[in-house]
């Protein structure tokens, strides 16, 4: 046993934290580094979807703007549409509603990486110590890290998506859509289409969680542990962010049209109508999944720079809290 004059501060304050909770100073100390890997996840998760989300901001928009209507979608359309945009506008407008898009990613993100970290703590999801890592938990940890961001930042993705439709002069700010959508629509619209955005969350998070782990995996079992490599985690993102997408991707469109109705001027007020009324006007395939292709090229780049952020940043943090310890 050590004198107290040996003891550091933060040795001192373990004891007294674990006389507090009534508890081992093991398992104190578990605590304590769970509570300081939680910051951690939320500080890298913030910057992960900021960088993502800002890189990849003119697409975003082009596709928002073909998602909520019947105009005919192709890549040379959206080039047009990017390019008209900046003739009219000024090459600011292709990132409007970013301030929104932050507002919105940055809770969203840094509340998502968190949860996955600690649902795959919960769920006993070990993707690099145990070789027999199960499929099924490691698709629900990202399913769930994606139910519990969308449920708690959904109305700034509805305000996000007002605003990439919109001129500036009907919303000048943030505050000023849910001001406007309150007084006019009423409150419960800042949650209209939120039940097709937790079905395709359900999809898209597990699927790009469970396929970004999984390669991580597959990488430490053959190369005998060796660090992956930046370029080979964007690699692995990409990829999941391509899969994680397409499997949820007329969702994507249902929960747009919903989100925008009220400015359209067209009714989607359910799942079900919203995707009959898109098939029978713009048919299958065109019509669920318009604006797809795009996807193809700015999911995989967001995704890729998401995940990649996210591991070096975190593991940057966490080796500074070993540090200070």
């Amino acid at each position: 046993m050590r004198k107290a004059a040996d003891l550091s501060e933060f040795d001192r304050w373990q004891i007294i934290m674990a006389r507090r909770l009534g508890t081992s100073i093991t398992e104190t100390a578990r605590l304590i580094v769970n509570a300081k890997n939680v910051v951690s996840s939320l500080i890298a998760g913030a910057a992960a979807g900021a960088v993502a989300k800002t890189t990849i901001a003119p697409l975003d928009r082009t596709k928002i703007n073909f998602q909520i209507t019947n105009k005919r979608y192709s890549l040379k359309e959206a080039l047009q549409f990017i390019v008209h945009s900046y003739r009219t506008t000024g090459l600011l407008s292709l990132w409007r509603g970013n301030s929104a898009t932050m507002a919105r990613i940055i809770p969203y993100a840094s509340i998502q990486f968190a949860a996955h970290e600690q649902w795959k703590h919960v769920l006993h999801v070990e993707t690099f110590k145990e070789r027999k890592a199960s499929p099924g938990k490691s698709f629900i940890a990202g399913s769930l890290a994606g139910v519990v961001s969308t449920t708690c930042t959904y109305p700034l993705d509805l305000a996000r998506a007002r605003m990439a439709v919109t001129h500036k002069e009907m919303y000048n700010s943030l505050v000023e859509v849910f001001v406007k959508t309150w007084k006019t629509e009423g409150c419960a619209t800042l949650y209209r289409g939120y039940v097709p955005t937790l079905l395709g969350v359900i999809m898209y998070s597990g699927t790009s969680f469970f396929t970004y782990e999984t390669f991580k995996r597959l990488h430490n079992e053959r190369t005998s542990g060796r660090d992956v490599h930046p370029t080979e985690r964007f690699i692995f993102g990409a990829i999941a962010g391509m899969l994680g997408q397409s499997s949820s991707y007329p969702l994507d469109i249902v929960r747009r049209r919903m989100q925008t109705a009220s400015l359209t001027g067209s009714e989607y007020n359910t799942i079900r109508s919203t995707i009959n009324k898109v098939v029978s006007t713009e048919g299958f395939i065109r019509g669920l999944y318009k604006g797809l292709s795009l996807n193809w090229i700015k999911g995989p780049i967001a995704v890729g720079i998401s995940f990649t952020t996210f591991d070096l940043t975190n593991n940057f943090l966490r080796k500074c809290n070993l540090l200070n310890r």
